[in-house]
């Protein structure tokens, strides 16, 4: 996954973040940092095949994203945060308990045009926007491959 460093800026007016009134439910687990990503690895790793059918994995610069289809759960990790689509943009995905604080279709549109790619996940903390059109469906394979690059750090 291409990572991209973002501003907080859409054209010249800047935005923040509020929370997530309610929070969403999550459809994703994002592990930033090694130790993080590492731990979730070895959960994944210990799911059964028929689990890890129902999820896709991607990695990017210091970033591990899982996400499930449909309504399968998630692996629950500490130090894991979580995401999920906009209610009123289902291309953009943000953290589960916040979301930016200027009009979500206006970000969205922005960031549509600046990345050419959905869906696209809007992060905080960092502020960066990860493409998530090229997660890859989970295997032990898969898994143990990934495990690895965080291994090495």
């Amino acid at each position: 996954m291409d990572l991209a460093d973002l501003t907080g800026h859409v054209g010249s007016v800047q935005w923040g973040w509020r929370a997530r009134a309610p929070a969403a439910e999550p459809r994703a687990a994002v592990a930033w940092g090694g130790d993080v990503a590492a731990r979730l690895c070895a959960h994944l790793a210990r799911l059964k095949p028929e689990a890890l059918a129902l999820l896709s994995v991607g990695v990017g610069r210091g970033v591990l994203v899982v996400s499930a289809a449909n309504a399968a759960p998630l692996p629950w990790v500490d130090g894991v945060a979580y995401a999920a689509p906009s209610a009123q943009v289902p291309a953009l995905w943000l953290p589960t308990v916040c979301e930016p604080d200027l009009a979500i279709d206006l970000v969205a549109r922005a960031l549509q045009l600046q990345f050419q790619r959905e869906p696209l996940l809007l992060w905080h903390e960092p502020l960066v926007a990860l493409p998530l059109d090229r997660l890859m469906p989970a295997s032990a394979e898969r898994v143990a491959s990934i495990a690895g690059r965080w291994e090495d750090r």
